[in-house]
């Protein structure tokens, strides 16, 4: 099991938060499009053997665009952005690019999406990287079942769910439940907890999470023989992130040392 973490849960210059993170003990990261952008950065991480998990390509849209909107040129720029995202992905040897549902629930503006997610996943194809989907509250694709339903609609090799854990918590769905209906079209996991009302991404076990949902969830991944990362994606508002993402990270390497999943 790799273990991940987001790199905005922490502040500071990016050379500082690359080291903290390795300092923490990751050696896998996940980024947004303007990470990594300087050749001082990118040394940097090769030196301090960071590798790029994963790369969150709805961060930093140019203003009012959306891969759901109903104006042609602010779709556009919406499937520019993340096509860029994906290119640097594949630059860096990051696997993964994700995307995150518009808050249109119209279906003309769910027909759009569909639309870019086609067109996006054909390129991330052709550069050798995933593109997943993160399930989210709020939009309109709330739900990891309905994400699912979805992307099996579509049919496209290269469309995958983004499994969030504190997203799970909010929409009352059965984690162990949702991996295996994903079962290989699961292509990335977030973890972080919340009070299962509100995206607070707080520490593992924190909020309504247990060592119990923790361990189903993990067995759940292994049952899939799910291959990729797991990252914890933490808040920067919390107290202290370095000391939240290096607490998480020792529950979830417990969790591998005392077999709370199958292998």
């Amino acid at each position: 099991m790799r273990i991940a973490c987001c790199i905005w849960a922490l502040s500071g210059s990016e050379t500082e938060i690359l080291r903290q993170v390795r300092d923490i003990g990751f050696d896998c990261i996940d980024i947004q499009p303007t990470h990594l952008q300087s050749l001082e950065s990118r040394l940097l991480a090769q030196e301090l053997g960071l590798r790029v998990s994963c790369v969150g390509a709805s961060f930093g849209l140019p203003a009012g665009a959306s891969l759901d909107h109903l104006d042609e040129s602010l779709r556009l720029a919406a499937i520019d952005h993340v096509g860029t995202a994906i290119e640097q992905a594949a630059e860096i040897g990051a696997g993964t690019v994700y995307v995150i549902p518009g808050n249109n629930p119209a279906p003309a503006a769910i027909e759009e999406f569909e639309k870019s997610l086609v067109s996006l996943a054909d390129v991330a194809a052709a550069h050798a990287v995933k593109l997943a989907i993160e399930h989210f509250p709020g939009t309109a694709l709330p739900s990891a079942g309905e994400t699912l339903e979805l992307i099996r609609a579509l049919g496209h090799d290269n469309l995958y769910l983004l499994y969030d854990s504190g997203h799970i918590q909010m929409s009352g769905e059965e984690p162990a439940s949702v991996i295996t209906n994903a079962g290989d079209r699961l292509g990335y996991v977030h973890f972080d907890d919340n009070d299962g009302l509100s995206d607070l991404h707080w520490s593992l076990l924190d909020g309504v999470m247990t060592e119990e949902s923790l361990a189903a969830t993990l067995r759940a991944l292994d049952a899939v023989d799910y291959q990729g990362a797991v990252s914890l994606e933490l808040s920067p508002a919390l107290a202290n992130p370095a000391r939240a993402l290096g607490g998480s990270r020792d529950i979830l390497m417990r969790a591998r040392h005392q077999g709370w999943m199958n292998g």
